[in-house]
Parts: C-alpha cells; sequence; structure tokens
C-alpha cells in the first residue's frame, strides 16, 4: 500500500471512531440505501435506520454500532478512490477474498476485520 494510501486508511478509521452514530448512519443510509444499512446492522425494521440517522434512538446496540462503524469506515476508505456507485456495488457484490460473500454479508455475520482487509486490498489493487 502507497504511502497516500495509508494516509487515507487511517484517516478513514479516525473519521469512523470520532462521527456521531447519527452521522455515520445517515452518511451510510445516503450511500447504500436504508435496506442495506439495516442488513449490515442486524435491525428488522428499516426505520431504525432512520431514527438512527436522526438522532432519534438514545442508544444503539452495541453490536450494531461495531457494524455501522466498520461499514462507515470502510465506505470513507473505498470513496476516497471510487464513485459512490462503485462503493455501492463493492458491498453488495461477492468477493473472492470473502469466500465469495458479500462484503455486506460479512459484517452482518461480524466478519469485520475480514471486510476492513478486503476493502484495504481492493483499493490497494484498484
Amino acid at each position: 500500500m502507497s504511502a497516500v494510501e495509508e494516509r487515507v486508511v487511517e484517516q478513514a478509521h479516525r473519521q469512523a471512531i470520532r462521527a456521531p452514530i447519527e452521522d455515520v448512519a445517515s452518511f451510510l443510509q445516503d450511500l447504500l440505501g436504508r435496506r442495506l444499512v439495516a442488513y449490515i446492522a442486524g435491525v428488522q425494521d428499516t426505520k431504525t435506520v432512520a431514527r438512527w440517522a436522526h438522532a432519534e434512538v438514545g442508544e444503539v446496540r452495541s453490536k450494531s454500532v461495531k457494524r455501522l462503524r466498520t461499514a462507515y469506515e470502510i465506505a470513507q476508505l473505498l470513496t476516497q478512490f471510487d464513485s459512490p456507485r462503485i462503493v455501492q456495488s463493492w458491498f453488495i457484490g461477492l468477493n473472492p477474498q470473502l469466500d465469495d460473500t458479500s462484503p455486506a454479508e460479512a459484517i452482518h455475520d461480524g466478519r469485520l476485520k475480514e471486510a476492513m482487509y478486503a476493502a484495504r486490498a481492493f483499493v490497494a489493487g484498484g
């Protein structure tokens, strides 16, 4: 990975840690759509995502927060190198580095590190 890519990776990580959960949910909802974000976070109702994005929910389950922040970090990273359409496709497409599952499914299943490695490999190879 080049020095520029490493700097962008670090910046995306800092953003994901510092961003309020409503900003995370709002960004992901705009980029990926409410249904996919709900799936990634492990919630049934897509309205929950909208409530998070509008800060209408006081607390979010820790599993959901980890999934959302991981997806956000990956999205922040990928959008530095590719268009939103490519990023959306990356999240839903079958990924050979994830045993031909989609990154969205990997995050949903708690395979956060694997999804992050796949995103970094995508950036490095792209």
